[in-house]
């Protein structure tokens, strides 16, 4: 590089999500001098319209739900009136402001790195790349860094299916701004968003409707699959698999949404006052340019990267959601700090995902770490599984509530757990003490006999380790 085009900053982060700041945090922490350029809002999908929006609505929708199932516990009776959307909405939104203050905007001044408001778009020069930033004025500034990173994320994608663009259909954050409750709902797909989603609009008096092309969650354990399926039917949501959406129209005489769909080889019409699309989200990488300093793009548009996340320019990194992995704010956070340590300390520290945990906020939750069953398999190991319905968990006793399971899959000739999944209140924590004990690669054996606490919902994996070896359904209260 020359004299002059001494680089301006060490690092240069286009977004400012989660792992945009645990990059400038990390590289701030090191002495570097740091710029991040955002063209929207400060924080990125979690605090703005995915994490903390979402799990706020959803955890007030459960407040009604719990109100309106209060009749599972003897003796008590409640109920829910209508919802105030409007003011249901103004408090999220309030939320999302105070968190952004706190967690984000307020960090950048903590910090002192420094912040542009515009557009970034890679230029190649004769020095390597370089950032041209336009503001909203029009006003272009160069930016040049010794490293640069990518941290823009996703977006809602919406298949092309014919007339979809033409009815006004909503997406997971479109649908989070709704000024009523929809009076009936259509939710095309079935992943984590789908389920999210169609169990909120549900709990909020829609009724909902779900085409799913193969099967609730269907990356996880068929037993979540199905699992959830019984929840769903439970409280009103129809579930339709194997179909494919094939045409979308509005239907002049009722302004109903109608979906025309093919089911086990058979057209079918299914009809809502809306239409929720759930159905993936892609990388946003339109616009940076980034094939003019040799970036190259995966099908979906994502930045490709190495272990290591390098994208094919050694500068320009990337990470989040933006590299088409895992779509977690954990993982885009642990990807900004290891960016860092790559590009400033020469750490070499490469992305690991086989202890990573996962939840789908449903309530009962989904979640899971480690291989599914046929992950197992299909690496070589020869697995032995213990499922174990909650109940048979005495915490799911207390709680009424049994819809659900715990389920270790283990190596055989080892007993060593290689993944635990569940279906139950409060998974997500069964999630995370499930990370401890992969992480300590401990045999089955091993859990079956630590301590457990009596009436907690992690106590089942205990249950879950001893099943393998003992008649759970014959085991007396807190059995060692």
């Amino acid at each position: 590089m020359s004299e002059r085009s001494v680089p301006d900053f060490d690092l240069a982060i286009i977004g400012s999500g989660g792992g945009a700041f645990a990059a400038a945090i990390r590289a701030t922490n090191l002495g570097k001098k740091v710029v991040m350029i955002e063209r929207g809002t400060i924080g990125g999908t979690c605090v703005n319209t995915g994490c903390v929006p979402s799990k706020a609505l959803l955890a007030a929708a459960d407040a009604r739900h719990i109100a309106l199932d209060s009749g599972r516990f003897p003796g008590i009776v409640a109920s829910a009136g209508p919802v105030d959307m409007p003011e249901l909405i103004g408090g999220k939104r309030a939320l999302v402001e105070t968190m952004r203050a706190g967690k984000y905007v307020d960090l950048i001044n903590d910090y002192g790195w420094e912040l542009r408001q515009g557009n970034a778009a890679f230029s190649g020069t004769a020095d390597g790349p370089a950032l041209e930033i336009t503001d909203a004025d029009g006003t272009v500034e160069t930016v040049r860094a010794t490293h640069y990173l990518v941290a823009t994320g996703s977006a809602p994608w919406a298949p092309p299916i014919d007339g979809l663009a033409g009815v006004g259909y909503l997406t997971s954050t479109t649908a989070m701004e709704l000024d009523e409750v929809p009076q009936s709902l259509l939710v095309l797909g079935g992943g984590y968003v789908a389920l999210e989603q169609a169990q909120l609009f549900a709990r909020l008096g829609s009724k909902v409707t779900m085409l799913v092309r193969s099967r609730l969650a269907s990356a996880e354990e068929p037993e979540a699959s199905r699992a959830l399926a019984g929840v769903f039917a439970d409280e009103g949501i129809r579930v339709v698999r194997r179909a494919t959406v094939t045409a979308v129209r509005t239907d002049q005489s009722t302004g109903d949404v109608v979906a025309t769909a093919t089911v086990d080889g058979g057209q079918q019409e299914f009809g809502a006052s809306k239409i929720l699309v759930a159905t993936g989200r892609r990388p946003v990488t339109e616009g940076l340019n980034l094939a003019a300093v040799g970036v190259d793009v995966g099908g979906k548009g994502e930045v490709v990267v190495n272990s290591l996340l390098t994208s094919t320019n050694p500068r320009i990194w990337a990470a989040g959601d933006v590299t088409g992995h895992r779509e977690f704010v954990y993982v885009a956070a642990n990807h900004g700090a290891l960016v860092v340590e790559n590009a400033f300390n020469n750490a070499g520290r490469e992305v690991n995902y086989s202890h990573l945990p996962r939840v789908t906020f449903t309530s009962p939750a989904l979640a899971a770490v480690g291989m599914t069953d046929k992950e197992a398999n299909g690496t070589g190991i020869s697995c032995q599984c213990g499922v174990v319905p909650l109940e048979y968990v005495p915490r799911a006793l207390v709680n009424r509530d049994t819809r659900g399971f715990i389920k270790i899959v283990a190596d055989h000739n080892t007993g060593r757990i290689v993944g635990i999944t569940a279906v139950a209140k409060d998974a997500g924590e069964i999630a995370a003490a499930g990370v401890y004990i992969l992480e300590a690669g401990m045999t089955v054996d091993q859990v079956a006999h630590m301590w457990s606490p009596y009436l907690t919902m992690a106590e089942g994996i205990k249950i879950a380790a001893q099943s393998f070896n003992t008649d759970v359904s014959k085991l007396s209260c807190c059995a060692a």
